[in-house]
């Protein structure tokens, strides 16, 4: 008898055990992308490892900082070709990925005015030298292709995106040197220019298409002379926006348009938000400051994103562009997109004083690195570059071949998508528009961590480990937490459910 009560309690015990112990327990699912083969799958937590194993991530609640505006791809007459010379089944495919429920939702995206590089040729929406009222403005140039992608993205996706459109260039009639590369705007067309961005938000909205966003030029210190650009100093774009462009949006009811400033790379955010927000009146249009990635391979640039977040911090600050460039896309090949092989425009064209900033890289951890640097750092949206290139990497009239997420052989109706598309998506699909970073703790510096709020309640953890070995790790909120282990060489999302 004495026996009997004795087994009884022991069970019991261990079952009150246990339920305290399941009650400590975080709700977790688990997504991972990985150099072994996981692409965004679903993997179950690990039982409890080695204490003297664990990395403890502590995640603090109660630390708020940006808002998220979204995360996404840009649409490119490139890719929009690309789409047409598929199938119709193999189309959909790709604008489901991006923008389906099921796929990476992507909430931000960006498009060129006139053409740039991914096009197939040089064009612009006002090519009639001297018409300063633009009555020959036509979009007639992007109706075969970028505005069909466009109005079918937004009919696949549920919550919808914003839209940031960039000029690479004046019409050149405009221009000091009158040609499609460098060259300046003269300060008689103005005017002008502010009238042919007007021009063409009333052009979209025709056919349904918003645009929430602009910038006044896409890289104002130009690309070499290479394609399509146009030089602006801070000054000169300031003023530009200041008293012309602003003006003109404000008085055509376009006020709610959001301009971005500068529109290149982060390393020289400081000199342009000196001018950009130096005072009342030359902030007033301005609604945040673009950048780009392209400075470094590794480096992105925190004290430089402090900075420009601290000059104006009720800003928006939003990475317009980034891509594997100079590079030629590896078909079907997802190791190469784990390992150190990959070069860009500064391995070749650095000065020496810079070469140090653009080693071999691996391109999952440029963009992994990267984005969680970027969210870690006040930076609200991020946004690739082309969605879609075929397998030279084009095409592009200038031969400028780059590396997209999603690599298509038209020939042979066939779509890969590559590691980067899953990496991408381990943000875009889970951390939403209205998202807010929180604070956290994290106990190894080898390892990136982010984590956000989603407006449903939801925690969004993302975590990179870019080593050789697998790591198990401690996550804690509250008075709960869970054991994960994430594989070498991966990435994950954590959500923590509502």
């Amino acid at each position: 008898m004495k026996a009997n009560i004795f087994y009884l309690s022991f069970i019991l015990m261990v079952f009150i055990m246990s339920c305290n112990e399941e009650s400590n327990q975080l709700q977790v699912e688990v997504y991972e992308t990985s150099a072994g083969g996981n692409k965004l799958s679903k993997v179950e937590p690990f039982l409890k490892p080695n204490e003297n194993d664990l990395v403890v991530i502590k995640l603090l609640p109660d630390e708020e900082f940006q808002t998220i505006t979204g995360f996404g791809g840009s649409f490119t007459e490139s890719s929009a070709y690309l789409l047409n010379k598929l199938s119709e089944e193999n189309r959909n495919k790709v604008l489901e990925a991006y923008f389906g429920d099921e796929g990476a939702r992507y909430s931000l995206t960006r498009t060129h005015i006139s053409s740039c590089d991914f096009s197939l040729n040089n064009y612009t929406y006002a090519p009639v030298e001297g018409d300063l009222e633009l009555e020959h403005f036509s979009i007639k140039e992007d109706m075969d292709d970028l505005v069909p992608m466009i109005k079918d993205a937004m009919k696949i996706s549920n919550d919808g995106f914003k839209i940031i459109s960039s000029p690479w260039t004046a019409p050149p009639w405009m221009k000091d040197n009158k040609h499609w590369v460098g060259g300046k705007l003269l300060p008689e067309f103005y005017g002008t220019f502010a009238l042919f961005f007007t021009k063409y938000l009333d052009a979209y909205k025709a056919e349904g298409i918003d645009i929430w966003g602009l910038t006044p030029v896409n890289e104002p210190h130009g690309n070499g002379n290479n394609w399509e650009s146009m030089h602006f100093s801070p000054e000169e774009m300031t003023d530009f926006v200041q008293n012309h462009l602003g003006p003109k949006l404000e008085a055509e009811g376009k006020g709610g348009v959001n301009i971005l400033g500068y529109d290149q790379n982060r390393a020289g955010i400081k000199e342009w938000v000196d001018v950009m927000f130096k005072n009342e009146a030359s902030s007033k249009y301005y609604a945040g400051t673009a950048i780009h990635w392209y400075e470094s391979t590794f480096d992105f640039f925190p004290e430089q994103l402090q900075y420009g977040h601290n000059k104006a911090p009720d800003k928006y600050l939003i990475q317009t562009e980034a891509c594997v460039d100079s590079e030629v896309p590896k078909w079907k090949d997802d190791a190469w997109y784990w390992r150190k092989e990959a070069t860009d425009w500064g391995w070749d064209w650095a000065p020496e004083e810079q070469k140090h900033l653009h080693p071999k890289y691996a391109p999952v951890n440029r963009y992994a690195r990267d984005i969680i640097g970027c969210l870690n750092n006040w930076v609200d949206g991020w946004v690739d570059w082309n969605m879609v290139l075929d397998k030279q990497g084009g095409p592009n009239w200038f031969e400028n071949w780059c590396v997209a997420p999603v690599i298509v052989d038209p020939i042979n109706d066939d779509v890969y998508f590559t590691p980067i598309y899953y990496t991408l998506s381990h943000f875009s699909k889970y951390i939403r528009p209205g998202a807010v970073i929180i604070g956290l703790e994290n106990s190894d510096d080898s390892l990136m961590v982010t984590a956000a709020r989603n407006p449903d309640g939801s925690i969004a953890v993302i975590v990179f480990n870019q080593d050789n070995k697998e790591k198990h790790l401690s996550l804690a909120f509250g008075d709960k937490s869970k054991y994960v282990t994430i594989s070498s060489q991966a990435i994950q999302t954590i959500i923590i459910p509502a």
